[in-house]
């Protein structure tokens, strides 16, 4: 699937126009990291990793009894959507998107994508690739990020540079996103309605498209289950 969405890799691989134009989507955050990480060691250029300080957010009832539970230690594991993880790996050329609202009037929004092109100690520099502000270099600082992921019973702060690698994304940080080369890995189908429709309709022609699919025994297969939630059309 790289070598089809990246060809030439080595050689274009600090390209904005390369970069802008392609990325890798799954439904999960445990391949799209896989990928991520395999696509960063390609990249010949130095790695920086920085970390995030992380802390639980105060219980009116009881704050000390959640500090001792959720230690720093437990707070860094977490990998949740909604948060760049405690270990941000970047190297020059590494395409991001960013995780916040930067600057309405500028473009800056959630969702948009950048390529890092200076790895500074206290901030970033990056160019944009989409948007208003396209082909302009921005600075991006630390920012303190809660997840809004209900899922976890209880909150905590991160914080770390609002960005994401991304020559792979997950198919629900990719909505808003067109891309004239998309490859789709699905280890496992999709898990809500209307995912696949997303990851299909990201790409602006269809011979742009790859799909890997594999069934339950990790074997390649050219079938996959989308999910509809029935009841959504009942009343149409």
């Amino acid at each position: 699937m790289v070598d089809c969405i990246y060809p030439s890799f080595d050689s274009v691989h600090e390209d904005p126009n390369y970069l802008k134009n392609r990325a890798i989507l799954a439904p999960t955050l445990q391949v799209v990291d896989s990928i991520n990480d395999y696509m960063l060691s390609l990249n010949g250029s130095e790695m920086k990793t920085y970390l995030s300080s992380n802390s639980p957010c105060k219980s009116d009832s009881n704050p000390d009894f959640l500090a001792n539970i959720h230690t720093p230690e437990f707070l860094n594991g977490i990998k949740v959507s909604g948060v760049p993880n405690h270990e941000l790996h970047l190297k020059v050329g590494t395409p991001v998107m960013l995780m916040r609202n930067l600057d309405h009037s500028q473009g800056l929004c959630n969702g948009t994508r950048m390529v890092i092109t200076r790895l500074g100690k206290h901030i970033l520099e990056a160019k944009v690739l989409t948007g208003l502000s396209a082909g302009e270099k921005v600075l991006i600082p630390r920012m303190s990020l809660t997840p809004s992921d209900v899922r976890l019973p209880f909150k905590f702060e991160r914080r770390q540079f609002p960005l994401i690698v991304s020559y792979a994304m997950t198919i629900n940080k990719s909505q808003g996103q067109s891309l004239s080369n998309v490859g789709l890995v699905l280890k496992k189908p999709v898990f809500s309605h209307g995912q696949l429709y997303v990851a299909l309709s990201r790409v602006t022609n269809p011979t742009g498209l790859k799909i890997a699919i594999c069934d339950t025994d990790g074997k390649s297969t050219n079938v996959t289950m989308n999910v509809v939630f029935k009841k959504i059309f009942r009343n149409l």
